[in-house]
């Protein structure tokens, strides 16, 4: 391979790594805010005992966040040193947003959060609290900001192959900004509601039958049942958007190679690029269309119109695939246990088992969907401004397949080291408790 596909492997490697922890972070922050309130409000301990409990979790997730985010910047320049020669005017600024308005946030507030509790007023401790959420979401909002912008490039002019701004408006605010926004911090919502589920549910596999497990549990499974719901209708929304502004994406998306009106829902296929054509195919005739269009015998272009120059149909095609089969798992199963939670039934070991094999399908929901984003993007780096071959430094492959290993070696490590350290919490949240009985 050469350094251009060693790089983006290594760059793929590292925000898929990087985005685990934000995908929890951003949600949980609101979550650790509402136990905050329910205490205030009840004075019930309990959910002190959650909010402390999952501090720590966030404390990890934001520590190895910003660990995989530094080294993910850097390869802006020793990776990818046209991306910023080209639009560094735009993306600079927006990254820079980021750190300023949100990453200082949420460093400055974490340590009242993690130690202070008995140490400052109730109030400056909520605030506290209150402002590593705001970080957090402004953090997912410079950031998205930035991406967005290169799906859906406006408000700038090129001049001498170098962009720049004309309005920063239009470039914080592109058409498929607010689309993007919504569909992530809802995929945050999902990924810490089953996170949440699968670590109580190991706790009560395991005898804590404490009030605290019970109450997060109902959050939980609540949180699950309401927010796959909105984030199916986000999605379509999110669809007819890419239809409108990236309908290469959206035909390898659906799997579609010539154009057709009444297009058919693929289910199933395998993509043979070589052929162009579908094998295997399973279709539900029309509904493609009924969905994307609105119109039974609405128009879906087919990726031959683009001579070419689409992403790699495969990837994009099982990844959005993956994305909505775990979706559409994650309704029926918060549906189902909110249902019994509200009912104030119990949880059979089965479903507690279920709830813990799901502990970390958001993660797989959220990189699948970040998949389907950013290689259906392709083969552009800024949609119809900056391809990707042209940002790419020339360095030698040997060199770039080097550091490629360290970084899997290291991440695989750091990922294993984290999932351990949860589960391991979990089991020390038990044995204090029976210490303390």
């Amino acid at each position: 391979m050469d350094e251009f596909i060693l790089s983006r492997i290594q760059f793929a490697a590292n925000i898929t790594f990087h985005i685990l922890f934000p995908s929890i972070t951003i949600a949980l922050g609101w979550v650790l805010l509402f136990f905050k309130l329910r205490y205030k409000k009840t004075g019930d301990y309990a959910w002190m005992e959650l909010y402390f409990y999952f501090t720590k979790v966030f404390a990890l997730s934001f520590s190895l966040g910003v660990v995989s985010g530094v080294t993910m910047s850097f390869q802006f320049g020793t990776n990818w040193p046209g991306f910023m020669n080209s639009v560094g005017n735009i993306a600079g600024p927006l990254l820079a947003y980021e750190v300023v308005t949100a990453f200082f946030l949420e460093a400055t507030f974490l340590g009242i959060m993690l130690f202070a509790f008995r140490k400052v007023p109730s109030w400056v401790h909520t605030t506290a609290t209150l402002l590593v959420a705001i970080g957090t979401t402004l953090s997912a909002f410079w950031i998205l900001a930035l991406n967005s912008w290169m799906h859906t490039p406006q408000g700038f002019e090129m001049i001498d192959g170098i962009a720049h701004a004309t309005s920063w408006r239009e470039i914080i605010f592109t058409p498929s900004m607010p689309y993007r926004l919504v569909h992530v911090l809802l995929a945050s919502g999902l990924t810490v509601a089953f996170l949440m589920a699968g670590l109580l549910a190991y706790r009560r596999l395991r005898g804590d039958n404490k009030r605290a497990v019970t109450l997060g549990l109902r959050v939980a499974l609540t949180m699950a049942a309401v927010l796959a719901p909105l984030q199916a209708i986000a999605g379509d929304l999110h669809g007819v958007n890419t239809r409108d502004y990236q309908p290469a994406k959206l035909a390898a998306m659906e799997g579609l190679w010539e154009t057709e009106k009444g297009a058919p829902l693929v289910l199933f296929a395998i993509p043979d690029a070589t052929a162009r054509e579908n094998r295997f195919e399973v279709a539900i005739p029309k509904l493609g269309s009924l969905i994307a269009t609105r119109d039974i015998n609405g128009k879906i272009v087919g990726l031959n119109d683009f001579e070419g120059v689409h992403p790699p149909v495969a990837a994009v095609f099982y990844s959005f695939r993956i994305m909505v089969g775990i979706g559409v798992l994650m309704l029926i199963i918060g549906l189902y246990g909110a249902w019994r939670v509200w009912r104030k039934q119990a949880l059979s070991d089965t479903f507690l088992k279920i709830l813990l094999a799901m502990t970390f399908s958001g993660w797989v929901a959220t990189v699948a969907g970040w998949y389907v984003t950013e290689i259906g993007r392709q083969p552009w780096l800024v949609q119809g401004v900056l391809k990707t071959i042209d940002a790419v430094a020339e360095l030698p492959p040997s060199h770039v397949a080097l550091t490629l290993t360290a970084y899997l070696v290291t991440y695989a490590f750091l990922l294993t080291a984290f999932i351990f350290s949860l589960f391991y919490l979990a089991r020390k949240e038990i044995t204090q408790e029976s210490k303390a009985s």
